[in-house]
């Protein structure tokens, strides 16, 4: 038997690359919300969906062959940190501020943010090429730092409204309710644009409101809530 080569080089590929923009931008986030600048900490999670959601397509386009599982380990770990452990600490963060809130539910929920998380993840890759599906186990990981981020950036956050929603997605997300995988093309390239303008310096708001984020906000509930509906 040949000696398996272990020097990292023998594993990289170039979508692990874009796994690991997806985790930097996310340990960004979480050093953004640890000093209180938590509008750059929302749109840093969200730039961490868009190099999520790019290293699985670049990956095949490559026609990458990962046998060892790198690339899938390599994802999953990236996402914990972006979409489990991010979000947790800019809710903790956030909120911590508020002192109407009681600090012990804050923290607790920011825990249970990351158990389920990690729970959610490690299920998806012992089930992952076990079941004949295309559709997702649980709600999506990155879906509960898309609605944090754009619930925040939305300007109508509410401390008591997040704390609600954290636990419902968390708990959602290590179900067993099946939610399918985007296929609209025309209403992915809307959204596209949306966090284009979301992302952007420039505000495109009416009452203080900011319209990009809440239309983002409003598509991602429905996409929760449908789902639970047709179970």
């Amino acid at each position: 038997m040949s000696k398996l080569k272990t020097n990292i080089g023998s594993f990289l590929a170039i979508s692990d690359f874009i796994s690991l923009l997806n985790m930097s931008s996310g340990f960004l986030s979480i050093i953004c919300s640890i000093n209180n600048n938590f509008e750059l900490s929302a749109i840093l999670m969200i730039i961490a969906i868009i190099f999520d959601s790019t290293d699985g397509w670049v990956a095949r386009k490559i026609n990458r062959q990962d046998n060892m599982g790198f690339g899938k380990n390599i994802d999953s770990l990236s996402d914990i940190v972006s979409f489990g452990v991010a979000p947790a600490v800019f809710i903790y963060s956030c909120i911590n501020t508020t002192q109407s809130i009681l600090q012990t539910i804050v923290i607790l929920t920011s825990l249970l943010i990351v158990i389920c998380g990690i729970l959610r993840l490690t299920r998806y890759n012992v089930i992952s090429e076990k079941i004949d599906t295309t559709d997702f186990i649980g709600f999506p990981i990155p879906g509960i730092a898309y609605i944090l981020a754009t619930f925040y950036l939305s300007g109508l956050f509410n401390p008591h409204i997040a704390i609600i929603l954290s636990i419902i997605v968390s708990l959602i997300m290590i179900s067993n309710i099946r939610y399918p995988k985007f296929d609209n093309k025309p209403l992915i390239g809307f959204c596209a644009i949306l966090i284009f303008l979301l992302i952007l310096p420039i505000k495109i708001s009416v009452f203080n409101i900011n319209i990009p984020a809440i239309i983002l906000l409003l598509c991602c509930l429905y996409y929760l809530i449908i789902n639970l509906i047709k179970r």
